[in-house]
């Protein structure tokens, strides 16, 4: 079967930073872009970043720009989201999804990604 999980969410302070992991099983995420989707409590979905198959590429919403970083390691088959300077509108529910090679990056529509994980719950708040 094929599958995304996430880990690493949790509650942290105003300033605080966290790292998201996105473990891929049942395929190979080297094949794929990958992306990082929150939902904000009572909002929609908010695309937040994503990188390309070999990780040379990285791309970012305007409102996490300069305070997250976007990597893969392809051969643990892993991907993660480095969050630092979190503020209280970061929290939300955060989604890694996995999408075919060369198709549009900021992209916030789970029918558009071929795989999408459960989520990690990520709180910030003192």
């Amino acid at each position: 079967e094929e599958q995304l999980v996430e880990s690493g969410g949790g509650l942290v302070q105003p300033g605080g930073s966290l790292r998201l992991s996105c473990g891929a099983s049942g395929f190979t995420l080297r094949n794929y872009q990958i992306s990082w989707v929150r939902q904000a409590p009572g909002k929609g979905l908010e695309w937040v970043s994503s990188i390309s198959g070999g990780g040379d590429r990285q791309y970012y919403g305007d409102s996490v720009k300069g305070r997250f970083t976007i990597s893969r390691d392809n051969a643990k088959n892993t991907m993660y989201l480095q969050m630092n300077s979190l503020k209280p509108e970061d929290t939300g529910m955060y989604y890694c999804a996995a999408k075919g090679l060369g198709t549009c990056f900021r992209d916030r529509r789970e029918a558009n990604y071929e795989s999408w994980g459960h989520g990690t719950q990520v709180t910030v708040s003192s």
